[in-house]
């Protein structure tokens, strides 16, 4: 039986959405039988042991250093304080690396691994490459634009895009150029572009199941709206929404129908706010049929989300490159992104490019953004089309592809 380590770095959500929605694709699709060992850290390990209630043997704690949690995403400051003194219950950056290698290393070396899959984490490429085992690293970053404010990060990225190039393979999850939504955030040398794929993005398949509506799909019903997604960890999450909230401030936006997804499972978030300024619940809205302005949910199921992206207008995002290509390329929706990270901004940068959506820094240019979709809404919308014909949505079945051709060679 081969064994397949898989190493998910714990910021953010998409590393491990991207992982599991590849998992199905390799039991799908595997010729070897096989074996995965999961390692992350913090909220990305409780998912694991969560979803895989019979294999918590297999599922690895390890402590892979991340930044410190600031207001406003990870705090820069904090996390270079960090480098060599103990932050908020955090040891020494020096240590938690050394700590981490440690424990990757003794995995290693117990389990032999016939082929390792790191997503964002690069330390087990040094370990993989040191030990002559085949490594793939899915990622949509290597080398990423950097806004001039932050030049001092420069020499950062340079330490980490060499790590990464220590891969076997570098899979990027997204559509092949020049339809790359991360493509400012890649900038590969030539020396490394003989290792680059691009597989294209991880979708996730919509749901044709004829299911009976729910009552918030029964709500929106025939009604034009903007989605405003709220993703990422706390900080990202928190600050997109504060974002949100000043633009929901201003007297422009009075009539401007709205749902905003929390990202949260929590159902005491789910509310509707009507014309008339009052709240209620989903199913009181539903029967009074009242005349809503803002719909709040914690959680969105599969069938709600693909029911809203399929009828909302556009979206409003913080520019995860995950949920940009569902919006953009499965459902051909214009999107408005306020950025948190200079990857956000990178990938909206792009988008608006192609005049697939809008870049935003501040409430007044999201405003303006909504008047110019809708002024424009065809213009754009023959963009999306075309981009949507070229998406490439099957990069976890590519990919699977590429380990059972990996795991061939192992006989």
């Amino acid at each position: 039986m081969k064994k397949i380590g898989e190493f998910i770095y714990p910021w953010g959500s998409g590393h491990y959405t991207r992982m599991m929605t590849l998992n199905n694709a390799l039991n799908k699709n595997m010729k070897n039988e096989y074996e995965i060992h999961y390692s992350s850290k913090a909220e990305i390990y409780q998912k694991l042991l969560e979803k895989f209630p019979t294999k918590h043997h297999l599922i690895h704690e390890i402590l892979m250093p991340t930044p410190i949690d600031g207001k406003m995403g990870p705090s820069v400051t904090l996390s270079m304080l960090n480098l060599l003194l103990p932050i908020l219950k955090n040891p020494p950056l020096l240590k938690q690396i050394s700590d981490y290698l440690k424990e990757e290393r003794k995995l290693f070396d117990k389990e032999k691994f016939d082929l390792v899959i790191n997503d964002g984490d690069m330390g087990s490429n040094v370990l993989a490459k040191n030990r002559g085992i085949t490594s793939l690293f899915i990622t949509n970053q290597f080398m990423p634009k950097l806004w001039k404010s932050r030049f001092y990060l420069y020499p950062s990225l340079v330490f980490i895009a060499k790590q990464i190039a220590k891969a076997t393979k570098i899979i990027v999850a997204d559509s092949p150029p020049p339809y790359t939504i991360c493509e400012h955030n890649l900038n590969f040398p030539e020396k490394v572009k003989e290792k680059v794929t691009y597989v294209g993005h991880f979708a996730i398949k919509n749901n044709t199941e004829t299911k009976p509506k729910t009552n918030l799909e029964k709500l929106i019903m025939d009604e034009e709206f903007g989605y405003w997604m709220r993703t990422g960890n706390k900080s990202t999450n928190n600050i997109t929404g504060e974002k949100y909230q000043q633009a929901f401030n201003d007297t422009e936006m009075i009539n401007e129908k709205r749902i905003i997804s929390h990202a949260r499972n929590d159902s005491s978030i789910d509310t509707v706010i009507g014309k008339d300024r009052k709240k209620y619940s989903i199913v009181d809205a539903l029967d009074k049929k009242i005349d809503w302005i803002q719909i709040d949910i914690g959680y969105l199921t599969e069938t709600e989300k693909q029911t809203v992206l399929r009828t909302c207008k556009y979206a409003v995002i913080n520019g995860s490159h995950t949920v940009m290509g569902e919006i953009l390329g499965i459902n051909s929706k214009p999107v408005i992104g306020i950025p948190v990270y200079d990857e956000h901004t990178n990938n909206l940068r792009w988008a608006e490019e192609k005049n697939l959506g809008i870049l935003a820094k501040n409430k007044d240019q999201v405003i303006a953004g909504i008047g110019k979709i809708k002024k424009n809404y065809n213009n754009f919308q023959e963009q999306l089309d075309d981009f949507s014909k070229n998406f490439v949505s099957d990069g976890a079945e590519t990919t699977a592809k590429i380990v059972n051709e990996v795991l061939d060679t192992k006989r």
